[in-house]
């Protein structure tokens, strides 16, 4: 325990940019999510091709392949940016497929007489998924997206192997000045898991309202 408290501030850095790491990417996921599914449930045959091969090849694609193609790929064709930044876009990138996929479920659990109504009343395929089917299917899919937070917060750490500073990348650091990994590993795992149990209860909850709302 010594030892983590000895090192309480790089640690604390670490978990900020975990959390920076995580907000950014889920953001990121959650936008492209929404584009994806629009995609995935469109009557036009070429998007919803489209759609499909993003989300077949983002997760058939390990993330560390995808980090480490981004970080030393991309500046020998002239695009730099910043390590968090890149973590950022790369990380939302690869979770947008599956909130995407979790957001299409949800669309297919919406009645299809909604949108025949929608359409009944001259609503567009665009205003028809923006008001009508959108906001019913995310009622049934809070549980699935708070599950994808928690795997997008636990991804974030294979970023450490790429360069960022993150939580995992700090223990890290840390183990190789002390030479405990056991106490070290372990704080840095109990972290995660409190991140994981806050973001299970909070999701918990929304479901449950949301149910209640219905």
């Amino acid at each position: 325990m010594s030892v983590l408290l000895d090192h309480l501030p790089e640690l604390w850095q670490g978990l900020v940019v975990t959390f920076q790491l995580t907000a950014g990417s889920f953001a990121g996921a959650a936008v492209l999510g929404v584009l994806i599914c629009a995609l995935r449930v469109s009557p036009v045959g070429v998007l919803r091709a489209l759609g499909t091969a993003y989300v077949e090849t983002f997760q058939n694609l390990p993330l560390l392949v995808l980090l480490v193609l981004a970080f030393f790929g991309l500046p020998e064709i002239g695009i730099k940016a910043g390590l968090l930044e890149t973590a950022i876009v790369v990380i939302a990138v690869y979770e947008g497929a599956y909130v995407g996929e979790a957001l299409r479920s949800g669309v297919n659990s919406v009645s299809k007489g909604q949108g025949e109504a929608a359409r009944a009343i001259g609503l567009t395929f665009g205003q028809s998924l923006r008001h009508v089917i959108l906001p019913q299917a995310l009622r049934t899919v809070v549980q699935p997206l708070g599950n994808i937070f928690i795997m997008t917060t636990m991804n974030t750490a294979l970023a450490a192997a790429v360069g960022v500073v993150d939580l995992t990348a700090a223990a890290n650091r840390v183990n190789l000045t002390e030479a405990q990994p056991i106490p070290i590993f372990v704080g840095a795992g109990v972290a995660y898991a409190l991140i994981a149990a806050v973001a299970g209860f909070v999701t918990g909850r929304l479901e449950r309202r949301l149910v209640i709302l219905r």
